[in-house]
C-alpha cells in the first residue's frame, strides 16, 4: 500500500470567534473560520481579487488556546491535516472537508488578554503537541503545557 501526504498550511484571518464546544465525552473541540484571499490575473488582464472560506477544528488543549487568545478579524497560521466528515441531520446526508489543526500561530496582538500579548508584535504559538517556532529573541511563546509564558531569554542555549 502507497503512503499518503495529507499536510495543510493556512495563513488569514478569523471570520468570527472561535466556538469552544465539548463533546460528550468531556473532550473540547474549536471550531473556528479563515478567510484567505487571493488574486488572480482574470481573461480580461485584470487583476481579480477572490476571499476562500475554510473551516477549521482544534482539539484539547489546542481548542483551548485558541478561544482563549483569537477573535473575530485575528490573524493566524494553521498547520494541520484536511478531513472529510460526513453525518445524517434532519433525514438529509450532509458531509464537509475541513482543517483539523495540529498547530496554531497567532500573528499580532489585540486579542482577548491584552496581558498574554503586551504589544502588537508578539507572536504566540500553540500546538498539538510541542512547539518550537521562533520568529525573533523576545516572542511570547505560549505552549500547551502550562499557561505560562516562556521567556526566550531563560533558555540556557
Amino acid at each position: 500500500m502507497a503512503r499518503s501526504f495529507n499536510q495543510v498550511i493556512l495563513m488569514g484571518n478569523l471570520t468570527r470567534d472561535p466556538e469552544l464546544r465539548q463533546t460528550p465525552g468531556g473532550q473540547n473541540v474549536c471550531s473556528f473560520s479563515l478567510a484567505l484571499n487571493r488574486s488572480y490575473k482574470g481573461a480580461d488582464g485584470n487583476w481579480q481579487e477572490v476571499t476562500d472560506f475554510i473551516d477549521i477544528v482544534a482539539w484539547g488543549p489546542l481548542g483551548e488556546r485558541v478561544a482563549q487568545y483569537l477573535t473575530k478579524g485575528s490573524q493566524a497560521l494553521v498547520n494541520g491535516r484536511l478531513q472529510y466528515r460526513s453525518w445524517e441531520q434532519d433525514g438529509q446526508k450532509r458531509s464537509k472537508v475541513e482543517v483539523n489543526a495540529q498547530d496554531v500561530t497567532f500573528l499580532g496582538g489585540g486579542g482577548k488578554s491584552q496581558d498574554s500579548f503586551p504589544d502588537s508584535s508578539s507572536v504566540g504559538t500553540v500546538s498539538a503537541t510541542k512547539s518550537n517556532k521562533t520568529t525573533k529573541k523576545d516572542d511570547i511563546i505560549i505552549e500547551d503545557i502550562g499557561d505560562e509564558p516562556i521567556n526566550l531569554d531563560d533558555i540556557p542555549f
